[in-house]
């Protein structure tokens, strides 16, 4: 006869103490975290696009509020955020075609993720401001 399932020994789950912090991890959870970043980030575009069907003053305090110097923190990190995702799909893209899930290449993949976002987004805004005259 066998054992019941509450006297045999289980198997213990691994959890993060087992597991060592590498680069493609990270990239995981900054890709949920930017993720959720994006929806809050929408909302205020939406916010924005609202004030410009509105009145004047309506656009011009919205306007105000986002050319403030923590208003443009909050653009740097929104559109961090949305070419961080959007490098983090072509990643998942990429591991979806069968290719780069070798340990090595996945670890370059997502250091590339990184420091692709980090440089569009500079090259974004300073684009942006060169565009604008503010230079």
């Amino acid at each position: 006869m066998s054992k019941s399932t509450a006297t045999r020994a289980r198997p213990l789950s691994p959890h993060l103490q087992i597991y060592r912090f590498t680069p493609t991890m990270a990239m995981s959870i900054l890709h949920r975290i930017t993720g959720a970043a994006l929806y809050f980030g929408t909302l205020l575009f939406a916010l924005w696009l609202l004030a410009a069907a509105g009145p004047r003053e309506q656009f011009d305090f919205i306007n105000g509020l986002f050319g403030s110097i923590l208003g443009r923190l909050v653009l740097f990190g929104y559109t961090w955020a949305l070419l961080h995702h959007m490098l983090g799909g072509i990643r998942h893209l990429i591991w979806d075609t069968g290719h780069g899930l070798e340990k090595d290449t996945s670890r370059r993949i997502a250091w590339g993720t990184l420091i692709g976002s980090v440089t569009l987004t500079a090259i974004v805004w300073i684009l942006g401001y060169a565009v604008r005259g503010a230079f």
